[in-house]
Order: C-alpha cells, then sequence, then structure tokens
C-alpha cells in the first residue's frame, strides 16, 4: 500500500516551492492541563458548554482545553487495568500479527489473520482490537486479556477502522471503494454507506465535541470534513500541493487546529477544523507519516518514513524543536505512546522491524524483527476512557 511514484515525486518536489508562499497557522495552542478534574470538583462553565454543544451520547468532555486530558501516563481505565502490556504489529505482506513483550522487546507470539493486514484497532468499549484484513475483506476480533484471535467477521475493504465520540457506530474506511461505511460498532452490521468523490481515504481524527471529523484522501490529494451524526460529507478541499498524499490525522490539544501528515510534501498542513480553511504548512522531514501525542499533551512525535528520522513539535511554542534520527536509517511508519509515554513505538514498514524509541532523550531502544510490510502497529492498553479507533486515538 501508499506507492512511491516517481512521477508524483517529482510532481511534488517542483511544487514544493510553492510552500513557501504558505505560512503555518500562528499563535500557540494554549495552556495545558496536567490534573483532570475530579468527580468531585465543581464544573466550568466551558465545560458545561462543551457537553451540552457535543455529540449526543459523548461521555462528558474532561477538559476543553485538552481533548488528550485522559490520556496521562498508566491512567488507564478500569476496562483494561488488568490487561498485558503488550505491542501488535500487523505483517501486511505476512498476513500476521506479531505480539512484542515491551519488556523484553521480543516477539512472544504470531497471530494468523486475514490477508493483507493494515491496522490493529482498539475497539470503542476498548474490549477487543480489531484487525483490519484489508485484501480478506475481514475484521479479525483479538481479545487483549488473552491475545487470541475469534472468529473474522466479513466486511468489505476495511482499510481503515474508527469510532464515533459516542461509541455508537464503527466507520470503515474503505479506500480502494471509494466509501465510509458505517456500521454498528459492536455487531458491524452496515448502517450507512457513505460515497466520497476522493481516491484512498485512510485517516481522521474528531473536533473536540465530536460532531465532526477531518479525513485524509492520500491519493487524490483531498481532506473531507464529515458531520458525524447525519454521517454526512459536508466539505471538501484540495491541498494546495500538486502531487499531495495526505496520511495520518490529528487534533491539537485545545480542539481548534488539525494536523494532516503529507508523504509527499515532506510535513505537515496545519488547518482550522471550524471554518475548514486554506491551511497552512510545516516542513518536517522526507515522508512524514504518523502522528503521536505525548502524555502530557505538549509535543507531537512525526514519523518522517522517507529519512528515518521523527521530529518533535510543540504545541505551545507552535515549532519543531528537536530530531531524532534512528541510527543505521530505517522506515519509521505508524504506532504509539507506551501507557507510561516513556517509549514511542513505531513499525519499520520496508525494513521488517519495529522501533522502540526512548521519548526522553530519543534514543533508539530496541530494533526488533517482525514480519514483512509491518504497518499500523498498536501499542495496548493504553490510557483513556474511550477509543476513536486507528492505532489508538483515546479521549
Amino acid at each position: 500500500m501508499h506507492p512511491t511514484h516517481a512521477a508524483r515525486a517529482l510532481a511534488a518536489g517542483c511544487a514544493l516551492a510553492a510552500l513557501t508562499l504558505l505560512s503555518a497557522c500562528g499563535g500557540g495552542t494554549g495552556q495545558h492541563k496536567e490534573e483532570i478534574p475530579g468527580s468531585t470538583a465543581p464544573v466550568r462553565p466551558s465545560v458545561q458548554k462543551a457537553q451540552a454543544d457535543g455529540l449526543p451520547g459523548m461521555p462528558p468532555v474532561l477538559d476543553p482545553a485538552d481533548v488528550y486530558a485522559a490520556d496521562r501516563p498508566n491512567q488507564l481505565s478500569p476496562v483494561v487495568r488488568d490487561f498485558p502490556s503488550r505491542v501488535y504489529v500487523p505483517n501486511t505482506n505476512s498476513d500476521t500479527v506479531s505480539v512484542i513483550d515491551p519488556k523484553t522487546y521480543r516477539v512472544i507470539d504470531t497471530i494468523p489473520v486475514g490477508r493483507q493486514p493494515q491496522h490493529v484497532v482498539p475497539s470503542w468499549d476498548l474490549k477487543t482490537l480489531w484487525v483490519n484484513d484489508d485484501k480478506g475483506n475481514t475484521l479479525t476480533p483479538v481479545d487483549p486479556r488473552t491475545g487470541k484471535a475469534g472468529k473474522r467477521v466479513d466486511v468489505h475493504d476495511p482499510y481503515n477502522l474508527y469510532f464515533t465520540p459516542n461509541g455508537r457506530y464503527a466507520i470503515v474506511m474503505a479506500s480502494l471503494d471509494r466509501e465510509l461505511v458505517f456500521r454498528d460498532a459492536h455487531t458491524m452490521k452496515k448502517v450507512k454507506t457513505v460515497p466520497v468523490a476522493c481516491a484512498g481515504v485512510n485517516h481522521a481524527d474528531f473536533s473536540l465535541d465530536g460532531r465532526y471529523f477531518i479525513v485524509s484522501c492520500e491519493f487524490s490529494g483531498d481532506l473531507l470534513k464529515v458531520d458525524t451524526e447525519r454521517m454526512e460529507v459536508i466539505d471538501k478541499q484540495k491541498l494546495p500541493l500538486a502531487g499531495a498524499m495526505p496520511q495520518d490525522v490529528k487534533v491539537s490539544p485545545d480542539g481548534k487546529r488539525f494536523y494532516v501528515a503529507d508523504m509527499m510534501a515532506d510535513g505537515v498542513w496545519i488547518l482550522d477544523g471550524d471554518t475548514f480553511a486554506k491551511p497552512g504548512f510545516l516542513a518536517t522531514g522526507k515522508g512524514a507519516h504518523g502522528l503521536y501525542v505525548s502524555r502530557d499533551s505538549r509535543e507531537m512525535y512525526i514519523s518522517n518514513r522517507g529519512e528515518g528520522t521523527i521530529s518533535v513539535f510543540d504545541f505551545a511554542q507552535d515549532r519543531l524543536t528537536k530530531k531524532w534520527r534512528l541510527p543505521g536509517g530505517g522506515s519509521p511508519d505508524m504506532g504509539g505512546v507506551s501507557a507510561d509515554g516513556k517509549v514511542l513505538w513505531l513499525s519499520g514498514r520496508y525494513d521488517s522491524e519495529v522501533y522502540a524509541i526512548d521519548t526522553g532523550t530519543g534514543s533508539l531502544l530496541a530494533r526488533i524483527p517482525v514480519g514483512s510490510g509491518p504497518h499500523g502497529l498498536a501499542v495496548y492498553p493504553q490510557p483513556g476512557r474511550y477509543s476513536l479507533g486507528h492505532t489508538g486515538i483515546f479521549r
């Protein structure tokens, strides 16, 4: 998946000069709260407003200044507290999931799954890991308590998988079918199919209130804005770069901006989600691909797959502050942050390996051999009350 065509690369390179005319969105992202308000704490008016305006059925917003307030180090939900800590790696070419013990940095199990598994996705209720068998047209459920796979569920073209913030629907990113398919979050029965006028729908993230989400379309260079409750595309824009190839999407802690990694632009697009206006751009490195927020909500880790580096973005300073290079190179792709926030785990897409990176120093802790074509790696369990999907977007 995601081939880098020479023609597109040339077009992207030629057009990058135009990006100097685009400025990244200015200003910081405000203050970040280090503690979650307790159940007996008074509810501030801003919190009440966020709850009143939120998607019906969505759990109350903990802190309108930080959508990641529930993701603090080791703050595990009672649902997952007894689950063993593991790293699940879907190997797209091997049709397997490698299971790594993060304490020993060793593969302790290999789970056979359907054809071309792309991502391992935590369910909204945190109880199941869904393996997206894209070419096999199935979802393979894995019990994170036992590590055992269950009976596969027939779902066509499940390239990626998300969940609405109220837990009502699963959203299948049917990339080749050019569809967003809303399904019952538990039975996976189809509820509504939404055709999209773009190619390669793949990644997304939701607004603070959960009422809309933004989707990247990698093969046509488009972004979509989708109304969550109505299950309808309400806006669309083409990124201002010939050959743009948008990938991962992540909302800022204050919910005001969305960041979209672009593998061909070699950086991140930054846009206001509410207005959905023309985005600014921030160069990060060749093949920018995955986006992961630190446990204190202060930084975002950006994997640059084409050059074997990870850029570190500071939300408050609104700039890149560090760049970590994998010794000996590599192809850092998708992954997640450990429950304690100390390790960034990334798959090495073209090198049949997984990287464990110290988030304090940027040093490589381990390089672990896995199957062929490792992709949407999931660290599990992670802090949070519920999952919005992908390799672990928690609120």
